[in-house]
């Protein structure tokens, strides 16, 4: 608790997230959807230092909503983590092995009335359960925020979890049977029956997600019994800095065309500064005045307009960009000639970067 309170003191992206609430296992059959698996670790990160009190905690939903205009996902997503039961180890009051399951979160406000749809906030308790177990944490995981919310696979965000939780123990590894690994990914006991499902499905895309945004690498060796795979035993290692390097840039552009850049299905289009300025030059001669936005792709015919999109829009299909500027300027734009049209199309090739940021 003192490193979460002191990291959210320092402000940025990285918070704490207790071992034992990364560690703490589905109850058989359930498993937190991504959204909600979200949801929970950005409330650790609000509550940063006092989790483990026994007071509400307090967000504001536009925190939680990352562009989204509705909250009807948010009222799922508190609903969920109300209904899912967490299951740890425990001994009974005999002193015999025993299973304790429990809720992470005893209630949650909601505010229904908002300004403008920024001011709303959600408040929320977590149960006597889950305090203890964060008090009683003696292991922590530093999660980078944007990481977290960047990945799109619930099973790569619960096994980068674990990772953060072990990369810098003196052996960096877990390693765990089939039913401890779907305990600990979330994964259902009737999905992914066999394992080169489950390999195809779950691991792989999940090493393919972590190496891409997590701070380190995961590898796995399948330790097997005759020619069943009965452990698998999990590696994380620290990337090198010009593979953090590479993963902040990642992080730091927009999560569209992320799966093609990872799968190396991404084609850069470069233009030479002469091809710029000729174009740019062409533009603004008188014999533009004649000229409207072309109707149908960019591609053929309309060199000027396509390379203003190149130059402006940061990397996205040039014919999306125009599709987009004309729903956004309907009649008005039969009226643009000349230098209004190539300023107005400029401008919304800039807007358009603006708002979605790079592919």
């Amino acid at each position: 608790m003192r490193v979460a309170a002191a990291l959210k003191a320092k402000g940025g992206d990285e918070f704490a997230k207790p071992g034992s609430i990364i560690e703490v296992k589905f109850v058989k059959g359930e498993s937190l959807s991504l959204t909600a698996s979200r949801l929970l670790a950005l409330m650790i990160l609000a509550a940063g230092g006092d989790a483990w009190e026994d007071r509400p905690h307090r967000m504001r939903k536009a925190d939680i909503r990352r562009g989204h205009k509705g909250n009807e996902r948010i009222s799922d997503m508190l609903e969920e983590l109300h209904r899912t039961l967490f299951a740890v180890d425990d001994k009974s009051w005999r002193g015999r092995k025993a299973t304790t399951r429990f809720s992470l979160i005893s209630r949650s406000r909601e505010e229904t009335e908002e300004d403008g749809g920024e001011a709303g906030w959600i408040e929320w308790e977590f149960t006597p359960d889950a305090r203890k177990l964060i008090q009683a944490s003696e292991t922590y995981a530093v999660l980078n925020r944007q990481a977290v919310l960047g990945f799109r696979s619930s099973y790569a965000l619960k096994l980068y979890e674990m990772g953060a939780l072990r990369l810098h123990r003196r052996q960096a590894v877990w390693r765990g049977d089939m039913q401890a690994l779907r305990a600990a990914l979330g994964v259902p006991p009737d999905v992914y029956g066999d394992f080169a499902q489950l390999r195809r499905k779950v691991l792989e895309k999940a090493k393919a997600e972590i190496d891409q945004l997590a701070h380190f690498r995961v590898e796995w060796r399948e330790i097997r019994q005759g020619r069943t795979v009965t452990e698998l035993e999990f590696t994380f290692e620290p990337k090198g800095a010009p593979e953090v390097i590479e993963t902040v840039d990642e992080l730091d552009r927009h999560s569209s065309g992320r799966k093609a850049r990872r799968d190396g299905a991404v084609e850069e289009v470069t233009v030479g500064p002469e091809v710029i300025a000729a174009a740019t030059k062409a533009l603004t001669k008188h014999k533009s005045d004649e000229k409207s936005f072309p109707i149908g792709s960019l591609t053929y015919g309309a060199d000027e307009f396509r390379t203003i999109g190149l130059r402006h829009g940061g990397g996205w299909s040039v014919d999306m960009i125009a599709e987009g500027y004309r729903q956004h300027m309907g009649s008005r734009l039969d009226k643009l000639r000349g230098k209004k049209l190539i300023d107005s199309w400029t401008g919304f090739c800039e807007s358009w970067l603006s708002r979605r940021g790079r592919p």
